[in-house]
């Protein structure tokens, strides 16, 4: 929006930029507070291209080789980053299945470039958006009506293979068998594009984002907390908000763009008779996943351990279906470590590690105490220790965790989600929450609740397609 000439202020709860990519800093070691996957580089260079800018003006990328590793009930996978090594790795676990992975990511190339380069920047506002030639000739390839877990099983037979592809959708908040097929785009972004880390952690894009905004006369206006937009004859008139001693301040607005929780917005920000969706409309949304985190400090240095670590060394399907259909804490759950340390010695003091842990949780649960996180980081670091072959417990110098109560009180989130909505077939495209608002002319949505989705390179590319809304109709 600065860069088309407005004049353009920043409201921000907290005193800090980034949101759910925040930055926590204590006793020396810097954690990622939220994303740690730096996948499909492309589209922040798109990004930071469309200012005459490169990625590495701000920051330094590296693309990490093994990609990161999988632990199995019976043993461990390392995922290497070079294709033929991969090709290699899937003959080895399913002869045959080499041929197929060339064919599954022929189709899934095909689907990148349809539905990154086009599809995910179509605002959702009407059918006819998808009325283009080539999409309409290769509406069949992109497999909108086929779904991920009997795509891939149309492939591949080896369980662990199957569980490895799948693994991706998770970042898109459903279980494999209620997510397009059309996402096997993300396996592309993954085996051929590889998986990356900036220097310094994800926080990095974060700054590189906010000092080009600096640059471009943004003002920010942090520790305000927005409390109501006034509407009158259906036109956002002004933003209300108070700063950190309760003062009441206001902001005069010619167009509201929000990329707060778009259920906080609406339901709490804006008079009812100016709302869009109901709360049986919300109350119906699938949620994609809440998280339980742990930010972990220690003493020590970890011998073979990976910058990414996944562990599935327990029944796959079970923990999904407590995150989706029964929504409950699960019994015995997959979870995920980073390790930023091993990659970069930024991350903590010398001759330390630096560990973050994230279980996956359904969004909405309550009981979220001090005793249950406790609990499960008892039953984590266990299964960690025994599958490193090394203690930690008695090293640990930092810890902190973070889960669904979090979420709600720093980011208004619904159902203190972590992920926003879920990309199910009937929560794509014009059937997401609208990135316009029905009632408020000049109100607009952005982030992982509209189009297109969650993740971190969906939500940049959700900002390029507001403001183009934005600008369009103003």
């Amino acid at each position: 929006m600065a860069k088309a000439g407005w004049d353009v202020t920043v409201l921000e709860k907290q005193s800090h930029p980034g949101g759910r990519a925040r930055q926590l800093l204590a006793e020396g070691f810097v954690f990622d507070m939220g994303p740690s996957w730096y996948w499909m580089p492309d589209v922040f260079e798109r990004f930071f291209g469309q200012f005459g800018k490169k990625v590495s003006d701000y920051y330094i990328l590296y693309r990490l080789d093994p990609s990161y590793r999988v632990y199995w009930p019976e043993g461990m996978t390392d995922i290497p980053a070079d294709y033929e090594a991969m090709r290699n790795l899937f003959e080895m676990m399913e002869p045959g299945s080499g041929t197929h992975l060339d064919q599954f990511l022929k189709e899934a190339a095909y689907k990148y470039d349809v539905g990154i380069n086009k599809l995910v920047h179509k605002p959702g506002q009407s059918l006819l958006e998808f009325l283009e030639m080539d999409v309409i000739k290769g509406l069949f390839k992109l497999d909108i009506f086929s779904n991920m877990k009997s795509h891939i099983g149309k492939h591949f037979k080896n369980p662990r293979l199957r569980e490895l592809l799948e693994f991706p959708v998770l970042f898109l908040g459903a279980l494999p068998q209620n997510t397009p097929a059309l996402y096997s785009l993300m396996n592309y972004g993954d085996i051929k594009l590889g998986t990356w880390y900036p220097r310094g952690g994800m926080h990095k894009i974060v700054e590189a984002m906010y000092s080009l905004a600096l640059e471009l006369g943004v003002r920010f206006s942090f520790s305000t907390d927005v409390v109501e937009i006034d509407v009158q004859k259906n036109l956002a008139k002004k933003v209300i908000a108070l700063n950190e001693q309760s003062h009441v301040l206001e902001f005069p607005a010619e167009v509201v763009i929000s990329g707060a929780d778009y259920h906080f917005t609406e339901s709490k920000l804006l008079p009812p008779e100016y709302r869009s969706y109901s709360n049986k409309y919300w109350e119906n949304r699938t949620m994609a996943p809440s998280s339980l985190l742990y930010y972990i400090g220690l003493n020590k240095k970890l011998k073979n351990v990976l910058h990414h670590s996944l562990f599935f060394d327990t029944d796959f399907g079970l923990h999904g279906k407590e995150i989706y259909t029964e929504v409950q804490w699960p019994t015995a759950p997959l979870f995920y470590v980073s390790t930023a340390s091993v990659t970069d010695e930024t991350a903590a003091p010398p001759g330390c590690e630096n560990l973050f842990f994230l279980i996956p949780v359904a969004s909405g649960l309550e009981g979220d105490t001090e005793e249950l996180r406790n609990l499960y980081f008892e039953q984590i670091v266990e299964r960690f220790e025994k599958r490193i072959g090394q203690s930690i417990r008695e090293n640990i110098i930092y810890k902190s965790s973070y889960s669904v109560s979090n979420f709600k009180a720093d980011y208004n989130s619904f159902k203190g989600n972590a992920y926003g909505l879920a990309n199910t077939l009937l929560q794509t495209a014009v059937l997401k929450p609208s990135c316009r608002s029905k009632k408020v002319k000049n109100l607009f949505f952005t982030g992982q609740l509209t189009v297109p989705g969650p993740g971190v390179p969906p939500s940049l590319i959700s900002g390029e397609v507001v403001a183009k809304e934005a600008q369009k109709k103003y």
